[in-house]
């Protein structure tokens, strides 16, 4: 009698599973994936990276649902795979053992009513839950709605949407998207960008038992009308015992050196109360990667280390690998630190195991030009007291990219040429070097300890070039790195 009785409170728990979700249409991801694969021999693979994630085929934009499950990392993106140019969104998917190293999986959101734009995802238990922004689109003015769904899955690859979507919608503003969720204690937490009526960003925190049920707590941030019109990809996260915003404002004005891509990414640190629900700031907004292309961060946390990724480009810019059947990547991962009243980054301690054998390893001196394969990792040294000037370029032609340190004014600063120059003031917290990531068509440089980061895409033509034109040698250390993402 156990038996049946036990059999009867299974059947009723797997019934109750399937009347709360339901399948994508099967057929849907099935063409996605058979368009990938037939699309994918007609991809020009000149500006195909080595070790960074970007789409096999179509467009790429935010990363998603950065999360560890089930012994594996799991980083999801915006994805159209249908042209090389942002369309109706779907959610692409990549596996990790290390955050280096990755396999990519099926497709693992298909737009349906809605478009699947940004979010997140959390494991809660043996089920990986999605929780993503769905814009629908309607006959009146603004002409679409944005509300938060759900989907769900206990193996990490195949996903069911939530029958109960949208879980979550807004009266005050349409724009009410990337909602970003972690647990602590017995309750789920979420904090969404949105926008006030008078057009001045911010983001907004919510609590839920279930996932399902959410409830209003507070305002975290809120633009004063000099920050923005709106606050996308919001994170919020402890670190070193303060407490950090990181988002992507829209609408800031350039100032100097600063706000000079057409969006921003930052944070701000303070303290945060999770009684009274208040984020009091104590460190104002400042810019976390002082590239060209650096975008829609978001971070998940493992084994007590932060980790951040980033969409490696930008809105409103060109995308030469477009021509070439897909776009758009994403940064390295960096690990996350908090020292004095800024954030750290570096690169995760796992990319070494890229390391190939050394292509350089001594003085580099005055005028010499040196060739380097297309993946590769530098570490550069020179005296600080007098100027750094290092020239990259192809081989055959294509992109340049000039970085530099100059003492009087104490910037570093990256130079695409016509006057497209993004630079920032450095002070070293203990290291003096350079430590430089080359791809196929990117660059990133981390300085000192990371306190000063620049990620910028540079598409050179055949393998790189490059010429010291210090008025000094340079220390040099180079490493060919292998590939770690699907070709």
């Amino acid at each position: 009698m156990s038996r049946i009785i036990n059999f009867f409170v299974l059947c009723c728990l797997l019934e109750n599973v399937f009347s709360l979700s339901i399948r994508q249409n099967d057929s849907d991801v099935v063409k996605v994936e058979e368009y990938i694969t037939s699309k994918k021999p007609e991809i020009n693979t000149r500006y195909r990276l080595h070790y960074h994630l970007s789409p096999p085929v179509g467009w790429m934009n935010d990363p998603n649902g950065f999360s560890f499950f089930k012994g594996e990392f799991h980083m999801f993106y915006q994805f159209y795979p249908y042209d090389s140019v942002w369309g109706p969104m779907h959610w692409g998917h990549f596996s990790s053992p290390d955050l280096v190293h990755w396999n990519r999986l099926p497709t693992a959101l298909v737009p349906g009513q809605e478009m699947c734009f940004s979010g997140s995802a959390v494991a809660d238990g043996d089920t990986l839950t999605l929780i993503y922004t769905g814009r629908e689109v309607t006959d009146e003015d603004p002409f679409f709605k944005e509300g938060q769904y759900l989907a769900f899955s206990d193996d990490g690859v195949t996903f069911h949407k939530y029958k109960g979507n949208p879980v979550l919608t807004s009266s005050e503003s349409p724009d009410f998207r990337d909602p970003k969720v972690w647990k602590h204690g017995d309750y789920w937490y979420m904090v969404i960008g949105t926008k006030t009526e008078e057009e001045n960003g911010k983001v907004v925190l919510y609590s839920s038992e279930d996932l399902k049920s959410w409830t209003f707590l507070s305002v975290i941030g809120q633009s004063n009308g000099e920050m923005g019109y709106m606050w996308e990809c919001p994170d919020f996260f402890e670190l070193n015992g303060k407490h950090v915003l990181l988002m992507s404002p829209q609408g800031l004005k350039a100032q100097g050196d600063r706000y000079k891509n057409t969006h921003q990414t930052g944070y701000i640190i303070g303290s945060f109360n999770y009684e009274t629900y208040e984020f009091i700031p104590e460190i104002d907004f400042q810019e976390i990667d002082f590239g060209h292309d650096f975008y829609a961060s978001q971070t998940t946390e493992h084994n007590g280390k932060r980790y951040l990724v980033a969409w490696f480009s930008m809105w409103e810019v060109e995308h030469p690998e477009d021509v070439d059947g897909w776009a758009g990547a994403l940064t390295i991962i960096r690990e996350l630190n908090l020292i004095g009243n800024r954030i750290t980054m570096k690169p995760v301690d796992e990319i070494t195991s890229l390391r190939e054998e050394p292509v350089s390893n001594e003085i580099f001196q005055i005028g010499e030009v040196r060739n380097l394969p297309e993946a590769s990792e530098l570490i550069i040294e020179g005296e600080l007291d007098s100027q750094i000037e290092l020239l990259f370029e192809g081989s055959e032609g294509g992109g340049k990219v000039w970085l530099r340190w100059n003492p009087e004014d104490g910037k570093v600063s990256v130079d695409r040429g016509s006057e497209d120059i993004r630079q920032v003031e450095w002070v070293p917290i203990e290291s003096k070097s350079w430590r430089i990531f080359l791809d196929a068509s990117s660059l990133e440089l981390f300085c000192g300890e990371g306190e000063v980061v620049f990620s910028t895409r540079v598409y050179p033509d055949g393998e790189w070039r490059l010429t010291n034109l210090s008025p000094q040698p340079l220390s040099i250390e180079a490493y060919r790195l292998k590939r770690s993402v699907p070709e």
